[in-house]
């Protein structure tokens, strides 16, 4: 009787002990320092992406406005359909702009510039297809009111006005020289509006299609045909034909006389003759100041002589093209100075100097009596 009570009661204790130990463990997964989902905010990480690179060391900071506020960092080039405003923007408090010179040359009042607090602003209204070049910015650093370019932060895109009506960028110019020099690449610039439009070059006389190789000869839209080591056979008559998957026949650009040039760069070869050097009272003279120099280097011309202030004189500056040897094209400038009826005061030296952007060069000759 007594084992069995024993064991009866051995049997009690167990379960209390176990319904004990459960209890405890429930309280545990209730409490609160439970992870409950959603509670804690797990960090995210966002995979680096690399910048396009815009030429610039930094982060482009050239932007194309786009409807309802949003922006387009620009990269290296874009493509836009004509007549939609174009507005353009870079961050900074003073900024410097550059666009196709065309809008300068004829004072377009299409384009607004505008600098505003925190940013500079372009606008450009009814663009066409003329429109077609590169747009840039940089920040200016001033220093009261001088102001340079920061260089670091220059960015730059060529925008394509894309027309099916006008596959090469209209120019004011129907017939334009191009001059040939052995130093330096030659650029035929019938640029396109659309990068994939297909462009051959071609010669009138003899007529023919110019091999474009990429190397001695290569094509880049945004620049032209690039003749890498201009020779005098490369000299002659020549047009761009354009061809486009929308048209059947093929667009024709301005036509390019290409010349080749002998006078390499540098301040102006300038040599000076008197008609005669005696002469008697009552004459009249002249002095020639001329000189031989690239096509389309402009030369200018002034004088120093005996009757300066006193006495009045005609002086006539001239210019044109001449052939020298077999291709070669050089600009010869002439500056004519007349001394009419000759007095005593006009005996002396005469002084010519000639000046390009290159530098200047004095020549002098001089004048005596007869008597």
């Amino acid at each position: 009787m007594k084992f069995w009570l024993f064991f009866t009661l051995a049997l009690l204790w167990l379960e209390v002990q176990n319904g004990v130990c459960q209890q405890v463990k429930r309280k545990k997964e209730a409490g609160e320092n439970r992870i409950k989902p959603g509670r804690k905010r797990a960090k995210v990480r966002y995979p680096k992406v690399k910048e396009k690179d815009t030429g610039s060391k930094g982060q482009s900071i050239l932007t194309q406005v786009l409807d309802k506020g949003r922006f387009l960092r620009l990269g290296e080039s874009l493509s836009l359909n004509p007549g939609k405003t174009l507005e353009l923007r870079c961050k900074g408090t003073k900024i410097g702009w550059a666009y196709p010179s065309y809008l300068d040359t004829f004072n377009d009042n299409r384009l607004s510039i505008k600098q505003h607090e925190r940013y500079g602003q372009l606008i450009l209204t009814s663009p066409s297809a003329a429109d077609t070049g590169e747009y840039s910015c940089w920040v200016l650093l001033c220093d009261g009111q001088e102001c340079e370019k920061d260089v670091d932060t220059i960015s730059a895109t060529y925008i394509y006005f894309t027309d099916k009506d006008e596959l090469f960028v209209p120019s004011a110019i129907h017939f334009e020289i191009i001059y040939l020099r052995p130093d330096k690449p030659a650029t035929i610039p019938c640029r396109v509006t659309n990068p994939k439009i297909k462009v051959s070059l071609h010669r009138e006389v003899p007529a023919e299609e110019i091999a474009v190789d990429g190397t001695q000869i290569s094509y880049n839209p945004t620049k032209g045909f690039i003749i890498q080591n201009p020779s005098p056979e490369h000299k002659g008559a020549y047009y761009c034909k354009a061809n486009s998957t929308s048209k059947t026949t093929p667009q024709i650009s301005t036509k390019y006389q290409l010349l080749y040039v002998e006078v390499p760069s540098g301040p102006p070869f300038a040599t000076i003759e008197a008609s005669s050097n005696s002469v008697s009272g009552g004459d009249v003279f002249n002095v020639t100041c001329t000189v031989l120099g690239e096509p389309e280097m402009n030369v200018s011309f002034s004088w120093r002589y005996p009757g300066q202030d006193q006495r009045p004189v005609n002086i006539q500056d001239s210019w044109r093209l001449i052939n020298r040897g077999v291709g070669h094209t050089t600009r010869i400038s002439h500056s004519v100075m007349i001394v009419d009826d000759v007095e005593t005061i006009d005996y002396g030296k005469y002084i010519c100097t000639a000046k390009n952007k290159n530098g200047e060069t004095l020549v002098a000759t001089s004048v005596k009596s007869r008597d």
